[in-house]
């Protein structure tokens, strides 16, 4: 509407109480208590009947040095050249995951086979406690992938009796008997044959191996414990702790078992490989071994860099000597020379011959007598006999040296030939070494490379059969598997909170999605939030809305009227005072209670002695017969008829001195144009001379226009809006109405709200003094 004011901001419905949000749902509470207590008893009977799963786990560190499974043993030939892989923590990962490592551990304890006893309330899994053990060989490929149940119930200490999937009787046979049933054979035995067993009846499942290495590949979690560690965690979940921890352990040990496997078969193979190879290598240096030993033979050698040596020594020797040969030789003739050219008183060079030669000797006795001669001579004539006689002695002496020089000459002739021979043959057996040496080299680097492998070869067997002896494990357990009593699934505490949310939750929910869905007015704040009327209060609802408040009336509906007529005084403040006052009373649709407030308001103003007149305008749908005895014609009977005076439609009530009641007459054809009669402004011209207060139950607004035809007439207009009847979009029309001025002196009441301990609507605390029935719990307990 264009005329249609503002709403301030503090009144838009966008305001949020958080108060109010949660005392809507407190006032419930007796419904969360329930729905929280049957949560709670049906997580009881979930954790009762279901079957929990425990965890177990174990902590490995398995080897991540970049060598694989294989990688140590092949390090055995790596200074050869040969290639190993490499792998890591990650690949160890997926080998623990790998379905055949899974499938074996599942074969090795027989985990497809489960046992199941009967109980009371329900089954429960026999591992490793059951009486007896079922072995089953499929009689094809079909039959190993088909699940197999079969009951076993003892008949005495030797037989048993057998049935298949509960309903089909194979007969009565003996423990430890092969048993033949379509699907292949069947045997069963006793796990404790000393001991007297007790009867019993059971069921075996047999699971296809498939399937449950399918299964227990999902439950195994491995997971590594670091980044920079090579520590994995195991886990596995299962109904069976015992049979979760057997799971890991096994897995470990059948992994460590493949991986020694694997190591062996290749040391193994590098064993014999390495054999094979020393046995080749021995025979070829046994024959490069004979090739040295024949060469040096054939050449006259023993160690061919020595005896080169000794040959450039030697030959060095003999140019040496046959030097000082020569040397000598020259000496000599130089010497001969110079003794044949001599004069009898010259003296002979004696240090240019060896001191220990003959003829050095002989020149040193010469030049003795030369010298003796001459000193003899100086004093003596050359006849002196001494003379002569020395003369002589040098004469001899002389000739000695001569022969002496010559024999020296003779023997330095032969020794320098000698040496010229010698010399020859070393120079020849020097000139032939490097070709020796050369064609040597060749057999013996043949030699040491046969030599080298054959070595490298003796100590790599040696490492294999080390290896052979000791192979390691793959994986070092750290922890081995561990399981705590407490189940991992399901968790009683997660349960029972998760049961409490939910049984909390659920009316929750269903408060929440009536308040969601629920477009009715529910209290005073709805109003206030959306409308800037005047209030004149809240009404409770009635136990019984037939019956009229009268003095002995303690009931908060009762209080709350005096509530309304108390406040009702302040809008009539500006009516002139010696005028009786008159009250409109509509609402904006049926069924909203304005008979019920009119009646109840014009009853109390009654008991304060005040002269009171209840006028039915509601000429179409008429209540007040509902509430108060009145008669048949009323207002439209007054003013369908000229010669009818008013105050014989007027009925007195019993039990009240000042109300009247004026009824609303038989329903006319023609309402609108009986209500445009002027004869009805008379009549309220009439009724405020003889009357104080003049309460008038009219029409719903929204529905015919019977009340605005007469609205001029009203000196106040109570709205009457019902809690949790009238849809909040509807709240438009009286605001309309009191935007528009349509309704003079306009105010609201809020009628049939919700009664609380704390009082009822908006708080008051209404019931003092009153006092209510004391209902049982269980009565209670569904009430609001």
């Amino acid at each position: 509407m264009s005329d249609k004011q503002e709403i301030p901001h503090e009144n838009q419905e966008s305001d949020f109480n958080i108060r109010e949000q949660i005392e809507q749902y407190l006032v419930h509470w007796k419904w969360f208590v329930l729905s929280g207590i049957i949560a709670l008893g049906v997580a009881f009977l979930y954790l009762r009947y279901t079957t929990p799963l425990f965890r177990a786990t174990a902590t490995i560190l398995v080897k991540d040095d970049k060598k694989g499974g294989l990688a140590s043993e092949l390090s055995v030939l790596s200074d050869l050249g040969v290639g190993t892989s490499k792998s890591n923590v990650d690949n160890e990962v997926e080998i623990l995951k790998s379905r055949t490592l899974t499938e074996k551990t599942v074969n090795e304890l027989h985990l497809n086979v489960n046992y199941i006893s009967h109980g009371r309330v329900k089954s429960s899994e026999l591992y490793k406690a059951s009486p007896i053990i079922v072995v089953f060989s499929p009689l094809n490929e079909q039959y190993k992938k088909e699940t197999h149940v079969f009951t076993v119930e003892s008949v005495d200490a030797n037989k048993f009796k057998l049935s298949r999937d509960e309903d089909v009787e194979l007969g009565i046979f003996q423990y430890g008997k092969l048993i033949k049933i379509p699907e292949g054979t069947l045997s069963v035995s006793k796990t404790n044959l000393d001991e007297k067993q007790e009867a019993f009846s059971m069921d075996c499942i047999i699971y296809p191996i498939e399937s449950t290495t399918n299964y227990y590949r999902g439950a195994l979690g491995i997971i590594p414990v670091g980044k920079n560690t090579s520590v994995i965690e195991l886990s596995v979940v299962d109904p069976n702790s015992q049979r979760a921890a057997d799971f890991l352990n096994t897995l470990v040990n059948i992994y460590n078992q493949d991986a020694i496997e694997d190591k062996n078969i290749v040391a193994e193979k590098t064993s014999d490989f390495i054999a094979t190879r020393l046995k080749l290598i021995t025979d070829e240096l046994t024959d490069v071994e004979k090739d040295v030993e024949g060469f040096k033979k054939q050449n006259n050698l023993t160690d061919i860099p020595t005896e080169a040596t000794m040959f450039l020594e030697n030959a060095a020797e003999y140019q040496k000597k046959l030097i000082e040969t020569e040397i000598q030789l020259n000496v000599v003739a130089s010497m001969r020379q110079f003794l044949n050219s001599s004069g009898p008183e010259d003296l002979i060079p004696s240090n240019l011959l060896s001191t220990q030669s003959e003829a050095s000797e002989l020149i040193t006795e010469y030049n003795r007598l030369i010298i003796e001669y001459s000193r003899i001579a100086a004093g003596a004539t050359k006849e002196n006999p001494v003379v002569v006689n020395a003369a002589k002695k040098i004469q001899a002496m002389k000739s000695n040296i001569s022969q002496s020089l010559n024999r020296m000459q003779s023997s330095l002739a032969i020794t320098k030939r000698n040496l010229d021979r010698q010399e020859s043959l070393i120079g020849g057996k020097k000139a032939e070494v490097p070709r020796l040496e050369r064609e040597f080299r060749i057999i013996d680097r043949q030699q040491k490379v046969k030599e080298a492998l054959y070595l490298y070869l003796l100590q790599k067997r040696e490492e294999t059969a080390l290896t052979l002896a000791a192979t390691e494990q793959s994986a070092k357990v750290i922890d081995a598997s561990y399981y705590s009593g407490v189940p991992v699934s399901p968790k009683k505490s997660v349960i029972y909170l998760i049961a409490l949310v939910i049984g909390i939750a659920i009316p929750g929910a269903i408060i929440y999605l009536q308040e969601l869905l629920n477009t009715k007015i529910k209290g005073r704040m709805d109003i206030e939030k959306r409308l800037a009327i005047p209030f004149l209060g809240d009404v409770p609802k009635s136990e019984s809305h037939e019956e009229m408040i009268n003095t002995n009336s303690r009931s908060s509906s009762a209080e709350a009227i005096r509530i309304v007529r108390t406040n009702l005084e302040f809008m009539l403040t500006g009516v002139e005072g010696d005028k009786g006052k008159t009250i409109f009373v509509t609402s904006t649709i049926p069924g909203e209670g304005k008979t019920f407030i009119s009646v109840n308001l014009a009853g109390t103003i009654a008991l304060s002695g005040k002269k009171v007149l209840l006028v039915g305008m509601d000429i179409r749908n008429p209540k007040l017969a509902e509430y108060i005895p009145i008669k048949s014609e009323g207002v439209t009977n007054y003013l369908s008829k000229h010669d009818k005076n008013l105050d014989s439609y007027i009925t007195k009530l019993d039990n009240f001195e000042n109300f009247h009641v004026l009824s609303s007459g038989v329903i006319p054809p023609n309402p609108v144009e009986l209500l445009m009669n002027d004869k009805i402004n008379k009549m309220f011209a009439e009724l405020k001379e003889a009357y104080d207060y003049i309460i008038v139950d009219t029409a719903p607004v929204s529905v015919v226009t019977d009340t605005l035809l007469i609205a001029k007439n009203a000196d106040a207009f109570i709205y009457v809006v019902r809690a949790n009847y009238l849809d909040k979009r509807l709240l438009h029309i009286p605001e309309m109405f009191y935007n528009q001025k349509k309704l003079p002196n306009m105010s609201l009441v809020l009628n049939a709200t919700e009664v609380t301990k704390k009082g009822y609507g908006y708080g008051y605390g209404y019931g003092y003094g009153v006092q209510e029935e004391v209902k049982p719990w269980y009565k209670n307990i569904f009430k609001k």
